[in-house]
């Protein structure tokens, strides 16, 4: 009698555990990291595919299901084969969880624009505008302003880019922390309502003149390599190479996957895989700039506390946590490539339900 009357106590304590409240944050959490995690090891792996001329592959995670189902079970029993015999019984509760995750690979007309298309100015420049660095993001995004050359993926003396360009970015940098440049962005009078890409707004940059000396110099030497009258505080920027017109500066941004070939092809890979010709040699920046945007490492055993790896023909590549340079562009990076997305579809959905 005295175990039949715990009944309703047991009942109750099943009744009062619930699953979705205690789990929310930290499905939240533990989602969010895995869905970073894998963003970055995938976009590490496609730079090192192109490194050895592999073929890249982007596949979206377009929808995640955490199920979770609480089990209970009561059991009771009253021995009868003996006078003496007492009641038993128990109880019990599990949790089992079963995640399903949806994939979705990006090929056909989705590749194409949102891999193959140029990073459009109205876009990429209000990055410059939230804060991120100039310098990093013109070289990584920008082939050439003006009829001053980047680095590109082709090698030789063409692949290094002009030192100018170099200067270039340095003095953007130097103006933008003094917070003597501007990025407006006005819409065109030609714009439609489907003009969602930035390609319909008109980009302008400015840089204001100041009193200080040591500014001023690099105020009069910026305008000067854009092409800029010294009296000029604002221009136009469109999209294109070649001499720009007056009051026009010419920004030919890069496509998502020259932005990956770029940072590929200044790996410095094994000795090895060159003179055996699975990869050429790597790139060679001159001027101001000699570091490669993203140092990636790489060796045979597995890293330990680094930033983001990979792994690709019995090797590693990785990208050590103490490097913040390194770091900050592939932040950088990931954002360009959530940027370029022009997918119509829906994001990533979580759904976690929980029966209990």
């Amino acid at each position: 009698m005295r175990f039949l009357l715990l009944l309703p106590c047991l009942s109750g304590l099943q009744g009062c555990y619930e699953i979705g409240p205690t789990r929310l944050d930290r499905d939240q959490s533990d989602y969010s990291r895995a869905l970073t995690s894998s963003g970055k090891q995938q976009t590490l792996l496609n730079v090192v595919r192109l490194r050895y001329a592999d073929t890249p592959g982007f596949l979206d995670t377009t929808q995640m299901i955490s199920g979770y189902q609480l089990q209970r079970n009561l059991s009771v029993g009253i021995g009868t084969y003996s006078l003496a015999s007492r009641p038993y019984g128990g109880a019990g509760m599990q949790v089992q969880e079963s995640p399903t995750f949806t994939f979705q690979p990006v090929t056909g007309d989705a590749y194409a624009q949102s891999i193959l298309r140029p990073l459009p100015p109205g876009n990429l420049l209000p990055l410059a505008m939230g804060g991120l660095p100039i310098d990093v993001l013109f070289r990584l995004a920008v082939q050439s302003i003006n009829l001053i050359s980047n680095a590109g993926s082709l090698g030789g003396d063409v692949g290094r880019g002009s030192p100018v360009f170099f200067d270039l970015i340095y003095d953007l940098r130097l103006l933008q922390l003094a917070g003597l440049l501007g990025i407006q962005l006005e819409r065109s009078p030609t714009a439609t309502a489907t003009d969602k890409d930035g390609a319909a707004d008109r980009v302008f940059l400015s840089i204001a003149s100041t009193d200080d000396p040591d500014l001023a110099r690099v105020v009069h030497d910026t305008r000067r390599l854009l092409g800029m009258a010294q009296d000029d505080e604002r221009v136009e920027v469109v999209y294109g190479g070649g001499r720009p017109r007056r009051g026009q500066i010419r920004l030919l941004t890069r496509t998502v996957l020259g932005v990956l070939g770029q940072i590929a092809y200044q790996i410095d890979v094994p000795e090895e895989d060159i003179t055996s010709g699975r990869t050429r040699p790597t790139i060679r920046l001159v001027g101001r700039e000699i570091r490669p945007i993203v140092v990636i490492h790489v060796t045979k055993e597995r890293p330990e506390a680094v930033f983001s790896w990979t792994n690709y023909n019995h090797k590693f590549y990785w990208i050590a946590d103490d490097d913040f340079d390194s770091k900050l562009a592939f932040t950088m990076l990931q954002i360009l490539l959530e940027l370029s997305k022009t997918s119509k579809g829906p994001n990533t959905i979580v759904t976690i339900p929980a029966n209990g």
